[in-house]
C-alpha cells in the first residue's frame, strides 16, 4: 500500500462528563505509537503514511476510549490516497496557500 493522508476523529459517549481531554490524551498517545506522522488539530488528528498502517493505529485508537470506560464510541475516518504521485500534509497546505497567494 501506498503513502495515505488521513484525518480520524473518534468521540467518546456515555462517559459522564463533558470534558473528553483525557480519553483525547489516550487515543493520541496510541495513534502516535505507530510511528505515522501526525498532526493534532482541535477537532481530531491528521495521520501520515502506509495505508495498512493508518487503518491498524485507527483500530487500536478506537477501543481506548471503550478501555477508559466510554459507553459508546463514534469513530469518523477519511482518506486522501494519490498513486500518480507523493503527496504530504504539507505539500497539500501549500499547494493552496500558493493558489491563495497567487
Amino acid at each position: 500500500m501506498g503513502k495515505v493522508i488521513a484525518e480520524v476523529v473518534i468521540v467518546p459517549h456515555g462517559t459522564g462528563s463533558p470534558s473528553l481531554g483525557k480519553y483525547v490524551a489516550e487515543v493520541e498517545k496510541t495513534l502516535r505509537s505507530f510511528g505515522l506522522k501526525t498532526m493534532l488539530t482541535p477537532m481530531g488528528t491528521i495521520l501520515e503514511g502506509d495505508l495498512d498502517v493508518v487503518l491498524e493505529a485507527v483500530r487500536a485508537a478506537h477501543e481506548i476510549p471503550f478501555r477508559d470506560g466510554a459507553l459508546r464510541v463514534g469513530t469518523t475516518l477519511r482518506i486522501d490516497e494519490r498513486r500518480d504521485r507523493e503527496m504530504t500534509m504539507e505539500s497539500k497546505v501549500r499547494s493552496v496557500e500558493d493558489k491563495i497567494r497567487s
